[in-house]
């Protein structure tokens, strides 16, 4: 075939421009390899910096109390300082947007109940932030609540109680720390399951919502096991049942609910997630030290007398418990009708 001067420039140009666009694709390639490398370097040498837990919740109740628990233990295993920083609000949605916006070097992290994690996604019609783009790190504990009345309740076992509200339909009010928290899923799952009716009356936080139960202003509560007995031992309330799938050590004479009513198992947990993107072998390291915190006896025993469970998982089982949780609390929210502006 004849080609023309033109044409032999033309290829050759084309030639030039296959190499320059091979040697800029290795040029890339390589970029990013650094990357990579100078990232896992880091993160393997990490922690070089403070550390923050943020709680979406205000300062007191569990969800306070145990990252602060883990904070002071974290401290030596790390070598870093460990700042529980509480950034309430929305929900916990404030606390958790702030995380989920922040950098990925494993220098700050959520510490938060389900609400944050995996019951606002179905709750709120638009979120600023992504919960299940948080890289999952561990569950640090669970906590069963439980089927807290008024002394003022004529009922003194779960099947006196069943049976007052069958007969007595909204007579009855149910407190709960605010709309979406676990004492309110878990009420209306219980009235799912046996189609009573108790009227819904939000707080914000616990503290006053036991308050005004203690005051009798409302009458019931699926409030904290370890708060409950405190204030049972002083006639100040009655425990008729608790939350979790069978009874609790130390309580063999409390009754768990699923016994009645099949089904209604609620058990509040507590984890710890990362920013999106976050090292793998960051969020790894963590998990391990943590699980092995707590399994610590003094440790273990400091979250139990606070009326918790210690867990410690792997990132991986916790996003496992992550899609559990979320899916089963939001066909509470749709059958519940619950919805949140």
């Amino acid at each position: 075939m004849f080609r023309t001067s033109a044409d032999r420039s033309s290829n050759r140009i084309a030639v030039k421009r296959s190499r320059l666009a091979t040697l800029s694709g290795l040029a890339w390639g390589a970029v990013a390899l650094l990357s990579v490398l100078a990232a896992t370097a880091s993160a393997q040498s990490w922690p070089t910096r403070p550390i923050r837990l943020v709680v979406p919740n205000p300062p007191g109740g569990a969800a306070d109390a145990l990252p602060r628990m883990l904070a002071e233990a974290l401290v030596s295993r790390l070598g870093q300082p460990v700042v529980v920083e509480n950034r309430p609000g929305a929900a916990g949605n404030i606390g958790a947007e702030h995380v989920f916006k922040s950098e990925p070097d494993g220098s700050v992290f959520l510490a938060a109940p389900p609400p944050s994690l995996t019951v606002n996604p179905s709750l709120y019609p638009k979120l600023n932030h992504d919960p299940t783009r948080f890289e999952p790190v561990s569950v640090m504990a669970t906590s069963s609540n439980a089927l807290l009345v008024h002394p003022s309740v004529p009922a003194t076992t779960l099947r006196d109680f069943l049976d007052y509200v069958k007969a007595n339909p909204d007579k009855l009010s149910y407190a709960s720390q605010g709309n979406g928290s676990t004492a309110h899923l878990t009420a209306e799952l219980f009235k799912l399951r046996t189609s009573l009716k108790i009227t819904h009356v939000p707080y914000k936080g616990d503290a006053p919502a036991v308050t005004d139960l203690l005051a009798g202003h409302v009458q019931v509560m699926f409030g904290n096991v370890l708060t409950g007995q405190n204030y049972v031992r002083q006639g100040r309330l009655r425990m008729l049942a608790v939350t979790s799938d069978s009874r609790l050590p130390g309580l063999a004479d409390i009754p768990a609910l699923a016994e009645h009513v099949p089904g209604v198992v609620a058990v509040t947990w507590f984890g710890i997630v990362a920013p999106p993107n976050t090292p793998a072998a960051i969020t790894g390291k963590l998990s391990q030290t943590i699980t092995d915190i707590l399994r610590t006896p003094e440790m273990a025993k400091r979250f139990t007398d606070a009326g918790a469970n210690p867990v410690g998982n792997t990132p991986a089982e916790m996003r496992a418990w992550m899609k559990d949780d979320a899916e089963r609390w939001a066909q509470v929210i749709r059958a519940a009708q619950i919805k949140i502006d």
